[in-house]
């Protein structure tokens, strides 16, 4: 009898999907506040980007938590070994059919250029696009009757950096 073995457990692979599904969502949310695409109509594309933003923010805390508790969090940590190999087979290797230089195992999920993607992601993008779309969103903020924002004259580097979060994921 076959025994099916899971690399990914159960809340990676919900994660990965919600990721998915989310990041899908706010961008083209965020392209139809842009001016882009019109599918809901601006203050609708506004309303859903935020909650899928919120959201998100959800998802990325309670993935810190699981990875932190599990000690999943090694599976990211970036390494140089079979870079090289990894290299190779992207650039030429996977034309030729040749096999992948590294095996998946529930101890090692990713292959070197994964991790350093990955990585990349976890500790700049993501958090440049958390940051600078929580400054959009609180920008102008309403306190009791009065608008309390932050000391800028535009929002345009804020809008022009969480654009480029976007193109950088």
């Amino acid at each position: 009898m076959k025994k099916t073995i899971y690399i990914y457990k159960a809340f990676e692979r919900f994660w990965h999907w919600m990721q998915a599904l989310l990041i899908f969502f706010l961008a083209v949310t965020g392209f139809e506040i842009h001016g882009s695409l019109s599918f809901f109509g601006y203050s609708n594309a506004v309303k859903y980007h935020n909650i899928a933003a919120y959201s998100f923010i959800i998802l990325i805390l309670f993935a810190i938590f699981w990875h932190l508790t599990t000690g999943e969090w090694k599976q990211y940590v970036p390494t140089l070994k079979n870079i090289k190999a990894e290299i190779n087979y992207y650039l030429t290797g996977i034309f030729k059919n040749a096999p992948h230089p590294t095996k998946k195992t529930v101890l090692s999920k990713l292959n070197p250029l994964q991790k350093l993607v990955y990585f990349g992601l976890k500790i700049l993008v993501i958090p440049v696009m958390v940051v600078s779309g929580l400054l959009y969103m609180f920008y102008r903020y309403p306190q009791q009757n009065s608008k309390v924002g932050l000391k800028v004259d535009s929002l345009e580097t804020i809008a022009v950096v969480h654009t480029a979060g976007l193109f950088c994921s």
